[in-house]
């Protein structure tokens, strides 16, 4: 690391994007600072930007989904050196409160996440504290690393909504996350994983992944009884369809971030009568290094889904690109 500022995109909260000239982070005690070799560009970065998420503190540098190597490490940082490869749970938790003394620090009444609150990977350079930086293999390539953190967060389904082994699936929804979810569903042993994604190009990405089918509509599905739907849209007619779809003992996980107010039609007597069970699954928790673990072996399949690269400077165009709904995953690509 040399001179004393870096290259860096920063949000005002208000649309506004800009690229520009930072001071160079310096680790405190406990942290480290990481040049990232990738990014990943998802929805809570086009809310923030536009200052609609509900943590967001501005002016901000964006970027939670990265992985990269340590230039710097704080003074009493023994567990990592220069140099070393590295990926980031971006949630920084109190470890305080009732949420994080259960383990569900994705819960923390606290929580400042990484690009979102605090500066994040958008840049040249990023500090990070310690205990949330993990090691990666060698193995995994620069495109697959930044993809760790939303793996992680198909994981933390996969907890709250265990055993897929043997169940008949369906997922609405084919973005990065409903993709991420067919990849994992047929690693688990789903007997059936069916996809519901109004896009073409999403659908045939579906296909391609081995989804038994991929649907423009639920009425399309064939008469499948579903042990297991999976929501990545957040959409609520797709959340309602998801529910109807349940038979006996029927699991829905809401994944996708639906609007605050949105409401569903739910009938009681159904969640009753087929014992329902509707899970909610909010970010990574921590999945972090099951999913770093995981991804040696899935990467092929993972990294498949980056559709676009930009470069740092180009992060305007990389946040316009991941609203096209023909884009699965963008990243901003360091080196």
């Amino acid at each position: 690391m040399s001179g004393s500022t870096m290259r860096a995109a920063v949000l005002d909260g208000a649309g506004g994007i800009d690229i520009q000239d930072i001071p160079i982070p310096r680790p405190a005690a406990d942290e480290v600072v990481i040049a990232p070799v990738g990014t990943g560009v998802c929805g809570t970065d086009l809310h923030l930007a536009s200052g609609e998420y509900p943590h967001g503190r501005f002016p901000v540098v964006p970027g939670h989904e990265f992985a990269g190597y340590v230039t710097a490490v704080g003074s009493d940082v023994t567990t990592f050196r220069e140099g070393d490869y590295v990926g980031v749970n971006p949630n920084v938790s109190c470890g305080k409160c009732t949420w994080c003394l259960r383990g569900a620090t994705n819960l923390c009444i606290d929580i400042r996440p990484v690009g979102v609150s605090v500066n994040g990977s958008v840049a040249e350079y990023v500090a990070v504290p310690a205990r949330i930086t993990f090691p990666l293999s060698a193995s995994i390539s620069h495109r697959a690393a930044p993809l760790i953190e939303p793996f992680a967060c198909v994981l933390h389904a996969l907890e709250r909504v265990p055993d897929w082994t043997d169940q008949e699936m369906v997922i609405f929804g084919a973005g990065s996350i409903g993709l991420m979810a067919v990849i994992l569903g047929r690693a688990e042993g789903a007997t059936g994983v069916r996809v519901v994604e109004p896009n073409p190009a999403r659908r045939q990405a579906a296909a391609d992944l081995g989804a038994l089918q991929a649907v423009a509509s639920v009425g399309e599905l064939d008469d499948t009884v579903y042990d297991l739907a999976l929501d990545a849209s957040g959409h609520p007619v797709a959340i309602g369809q998801a529910i109807a779809t349940l038979g006996p003992r029927g699991r829905l996980v809401q994944m996708g971030v639906a609007a605050p107010t949105a409401t569903v039609p739910l009938y009681p007597y159904e969640v009753f009568a087929k014992e329902l069970s509707i899970i909610g699954s909010n970010s990574l928790a921590e999945k972090y290094p099951e999913a770093a673990e995981r991804m040696v072996d899935l990467q092929a399949d993972l990294t498949g889904l980056v559709t676009s690269t930009y470069s740092l400077e180009d992060y305007a165009r990389a946040m316009a690109a991941a609203q096209s709904p023909d884009q699965i995953k963008v990243q901003i690509v360091n080196s």
